[in-house]
């Protein structure tokens, strides 16, 4: 399936800010099963941008600089996705949770891709006994990796109410689990907080995942703004495998990648900061169509 994405983030400033400097986050990398084929950012006012190195996880990162007073900023993200990513099927060959927990303390890969990176506690996703607790209840550890993945997914899709008014973007794991509701981000944040503490290699990761679903099909939770969901690495031959708990999914054909790291710390989509002494606000807008279809 071949992709659309728009997305669009408008700063309106109580008054003019007369700096701003910004790392952006929004062109989608490149990762097994999706391949970009085109991609255009467009700033208002025109700002300068440059690439950057990612400090963490896996991302594609521009320097935003805007010099000029403004009262609002727009920044417009366009890009193009072939997807061609099949439904994982767990498998009786598949490695248990406790052969994935040693193969990952044994691996020597230190690259941002590497499970090492992701086995331990970051900043916004700290170690919870109870939330490890819960989730150790679909974690045992002769458990086929893959079929312990997505139990663990649905439960909390089923137990869990998607709120979009109970949670804020900083709000703290533990948080959204004692209140059993929030968004994509805090349901991600508690499987990888229940993986981590079995001794996993759980990653975040941000993206988007389409708009209008297939005819026949219910629209998936998460449309028309960021998505958030889970990687579980499942050893050397399985590697990363995609985890949706907000949906009770596998990552497939309806999953775009724009970023990977150990928490949404590393991957906000934009970060930095603007000089000035007013109030802001921001406004997002997602559009994910299939390229036959047009988008809205």
């Amino acid at each position: 399936m071949i992709y659309d994405i728009r997305h669009v983030t408008r700063f309106d400033y109580g008054r003019p800010a007369g700096f701003a400097r910004c790392n952006l986050r929004l062109e989608p990398i490149h990762w097994s099963g999706q391949q970009i084929e085109h991609y255009a950012l467009t700033v208002t006012p025109a700002g300068e941008t440059r690439p950057a190195l990612a400090a963490a996880g896996l991302a594609n990162v521009k320097r935003l600089v805007v010099r000029e007073r403004v009262r609002e900023l727009t920044i417009e993200s366009v890009s193009r996705v072939t997807v061609d990513r099949p439904v994982p099927m767990p498998s009786p060959d598949d490695p248990t949770l406790a052969e994935v927990a040693a193969l990952a303390r044994a691996d020597r890969e230190i690259g941002p891709a590497g499970p090492a990176a992701y086995l331990y506690p970051s900043p916004l996703i700290p170690l919870d006994p109870d939330i490890a607790a819960w989730c150790a209840e679909d974690l045992a550890p002769g458990r086929g990796a893959l079929e312990a993945g997505i139990a663990l997914a649905r439960r909390i899709q089923r137990d869990f109410v998607f709120d979009s008014a109970a949670t804020l973007v900083d709000t703290a794991p533990r948080e959204a689990f004692l209140k059993r509701r929030g968004v994509c981000q805090d349901l991600t944040q508690i499987m990888i907080t229940g993986l981590r503490a079995a001794g996993l290699p759980a990653a975040y990761v941000s993206g988007y995942i389409r708009t209008i679903p297939p005819p026949g099909q219910e629209r998936l939770v998460g449309a028309d703004a960021t998505h958030a969901w889970v990687l579980l690495w499942c050893g050397p031959t399985r590697g990363w495998i995609g985890l949706d708990p907000t949906n009770g999914i596998w990552m497939a054909g309806d999953h775009i990648v724009m970023a990977i790291g150990r928490d949404y710390a590393e991957i906000a989509p934009i970060d930095g900061i603007v000089l000035g002494s007013g109030a802001q606000k921001m406004t997002v807008s997602v559009d994910v169509a299939p390229f036959e279809e047009p988008a809205r």
